[in-house]
Order: structure tokens, then sequence, then C-alpha cells
């Protein structure tokens, strides 16, 4: 199904350059893994303690996963095209979006209607999205990125939503609905990572 992961090719084009840069340097691609999820645990950290208080530490939230995907990006052209896979990247990768992610949701259970469960489905279904879609791998398939509401995804709706908090707009009671819909996008996406995993298992 479809996601905004479908994008990363031409992203990962326009960051091509960038890259080399980093590698001439020396940067691993473990050293930014680690960066962007440390920079997601500053910027969910500093919204979650002084966001109702400062509203516009919620703008941080867009921009930040606009840079987080192009760490993310980056570190995985770093992995393959100069030659810096390994057992720890790989753990790294997968550990350090997890963390990442739920840093970045948990600013939301403070600001809007049935926050603290609905930021609570959404972060423990994301998590075994996630890990639907790294058991592909164990059973002789692919690494699994299917839609909806895959990382990419998520990303969009809550860098929006971090965008409309930090503005100073007012949060209509309504928007609690969002979360039984996200957390029912995201339980399709583990049935679709799950099925796809399934049809390329290799014998």
């Amino acid at each position: 199904m479809a996601s905004l992961y479908a994008l990363k090719p031409r992203f990962q084009a326009l960051l091509r350059p960038m890259v080399g840069v980093l590698a001439r340097a020396g940067v691993s691609a473990n050293q930014v893994t680690v960066a962007a999820a440390l920079g997601s645990a500053a910027v969910g950290g500093a919204a979650t303690a002084w966001g109702r208080a400062l509203p516009w530490l919620f703008l941080l939230i867009p921009v930040w996963f606009l840079l987080r995907m192009a760490l993310n990006a980056a570190d995985g052209m770093l992995a393959r095209e100069f030659g810096q896979k390994s057992p720890l990247g790989a753990y790294l990768n997968e550990l350090c979006d997890v963390v990442a992610d739920a840093a970045l949701y948990l600013p939301f259970a403070l600001v809007m209607p049935w926050g603290v469960p609905g930021v609570a489905a959404v972060v423990f279904l994301a998590t075994v999205s996630e890990f639907a879609g790294v058991l592909g791998t164990m059973v002789g398939g692919e690494r699994r990125y299917d839609g909806p509401m895959g990382k990419s995804d998520r990303a969009l709706v809550f860098g929006a939503l971090g965008a409309w908090v930090g503005l100073g707009l007012v949060v209509p009671v309504w928007s609690g609905w969002l979360w039984p819909a996200l957390a029912l996008l995201i339980a399709l996406n583990i049935v679709n990572r799950v099925r796809a995993g399934l049809a390329s298992a290799k014998p």
C-alpha cells in the first residue's frame, strides 16, 4: 500500500553530494544514526518539558523531522555506498528509529484531546509496525516498509501537528479522533507488512 517511503530514492539523490562530503570527512553511518536519535530526544524532551508554556517549541518538531529524514537517508547511504555496513549499525538503525519516534510523539500527549492514551497507543503500534517490518528478514525475505502510515507518513502527520500547535492555533476538541484513526491505519500497516513478509519468505 502507498507510503511516502516510495519517495526515498529521489530524496537520496538530492542528498548524495552531501553524503560524499561526510564520507570524505570521516563521518561514519553509526555516528549519523546516533546523532539523529539524540537530536530527536533533545527536541522531544524540550517540547515535552516546556511546550505548554512555550508553544513555539513545537515548531522545532517539523523542522527536526525534515533534518532527521535527511540524516536517516544519509546513514543508509554511508552504509551501503561507502562500505560501512555492520551488525552494530543494523541494531542502531532500528532501535534509534523507534526511540526517536517515541520522543517526538510524546509532547502531543500534553496538548491534544485524549493525548496520553492516544500517544501511548500510537507509540505502541508504531513500535510493533517497525518490528513487523524487520521480521521480514528473519523469514528469508526483505525488510518491509509497507504503508499506510509508515515512518515517513507519521513524520508528515506529527510535523503538521507540531506546526499547528507551534503557531498557537486552537486545537479543536474533535482532533482527539485523530488518535484512533492513526491507530487503525498503523494496525493495517502491520497486517500489510506481515502479509508481504510472508509472501516474500523463502522456504
